[in-house]
């Protein structure tokens, strides 16, 4: 018996404390529906489990390393592009390797700090609400960007942190302020109904992900900033 309740433990997700609202509107909703139209009843149903889904909150095993930079959110790898930072993060405007995860609808929407460190700063940029996919969307969409001060080898290292809202997505929720520390992995924000964040490395970093390669947050290792040869992928 002990086992059985270990398993079901074990399968059922939790559910993040913001998704709670929206769970008990759709609750209320499915149950006049179905007051009225056992059809549309179930149509409530569903979207209301799809609700569930989308806020769950799953626990995850972060590697631990020095200069491992994990993924800051579900999703699939859409964009590695040298680039000049964001202005309001006040990052060094030299080239700096971008990576972008963007995620969809049917992803976990909890981000996750890529780096163990401290909240330098946080700023809010109201914008518009273009495809988060598009490579435009890191300068014209609304955004919260994140400095994190970090330590590599002994030395002060700056990483940027960016989240942007998609064509669904309309809220973008912090879960922290600046002076806050916090170890890679820790859950710093969320952002509703699908998105996309941006991670700001120093040159030099060596990639360890591909385009497309689906990534997992606190998991997959994007990068080290220790550097070295990138990897080399191939679609099968």
């Amino acid at each position: 018996m002990t086992d059985l309740i270990e398993t079901i433990r074990r399968t059922l997700v939790p559910i993040h404390k913001e998704g709670y609202p929206f769970i008990l509107i759709g609750i209320v909703l499915t149950v006049l529906a179905g007051y009225f139209s056992q059809f549309f009843g179930w149509i409530f149903l569903i979207l209301t489990l799809w609700v569930c889904y989308f806020f769950r909150d799953p626990e995850r095993v972060v590697p631990v390393g020095d200069g491992l930079v994990v993924s800051p959110a579900d999703g699939r790898v859409n964009l590695i592009a040298t680039v000049l930072p964001p202005p309001e993060l006040d990052l060094p405007q030299v080239p700096t390797l971008r990576v972008s995860v963007f995620m969809n609808v049917f992803d976990c929407h909890v981000n996750r700090m890529p780096v163990a460190g401290k909240i330098g700063q946080i700023h809010y940029t109201p914008g518009l609400f273009l495809n988060a996919e598009l490579d435009k969307a890191s300068e014209d969409n609304e955004r919260n960007g994140l400095v994190i001060e970090a330590n590599h080898r002994g030395n002060p290292t700056r990483i940027g942190v960016v989240q942007i809202a998609g064509l669904v997505a309309r809220r973008i929720v912090g879960f922290v302020s600046a002076g806050d520390s916090l170890a890679a992995g820790d859950r710093f924000g969320l952002i509703r109904f699908g998105s996309r964040l941006d991670v700001y490395l120093p040159a030099g970093t060596r990639v360890l992900v591909g385009l497309g390669q689906k990534a997992v947050a606190g998991e997959t290792v994007l990068a080290d900033l220790s550097g070295g040869p990138e990897r080399s992928f191939r679609r099968i």
